[in-house]
């Protein structure tokens, strides 16, 4: 088994409800303006949709091409992830510190990540993408276990 999987990613593709929509925005300029590929699902606006609808959405993205990340923002950041979870090959993490972040990626191999915006503050959500982003999956003792789910 490798002992680190470097994957080198060619797209993020972003996601939010209503809630998440104004980080969703934030996260949307950071990346840019690092110079990252993005696609961006919607919602388009603060007016109340379905979280679950834009998770799925993305899920199905996320089927196409393991050479992408997925981003998620709602109120809490549960039920996108939950529902992202119902997706064969995709490993949501909720996550609200950039440790939580990191380790979704090093030890989980999450390939989308779930975040709270009435929960995280910007900088905070920020940090933890960026993390997210950089970090790679150990494989490892821990590809053993990714198996097993």
């Amino acid at each position: 088994m490798p002992k680190n999987t470097k994957t080198k990613i060619e797209r993020i593709i972003l996601a939010s409800d209503h809630a998440g929509f104004n980080l969703k925005k934030n996260i949307k300029n950071f990346l840019t303006k690092k110079g990252k590929k993005i696609l961006d699902l919607g919602t388009e606006s603060t007016v109340s949709v379905d979280y679950p609808d834009f998770a799925h959405l993305l899920s199905k993205k996320m089927k196409k091409n393991n050479r992408q990340l997925g981003i998620l923002v709602c109120g809490s950041g549960i039920g996108m992830s939950i529902a992202a979870n119902k997706h064969k090959n995709v490993r949501a993490a909720l996550c609200y510190n950039a440790k939580s972040a990191r380790l979704s990626r090093e030890h989980n191999n999450a390939n989308v990540i779930a975040i709270g915006a009435r929960l995280t503050k910007k900088n905070v959500a920020l940090k933890c993408v960026d993390t997210f982003i950089k970090t790679n999956f150990k494989g490892g003792r821990h590809l053993k276990r990714i198996r097993k789910i």
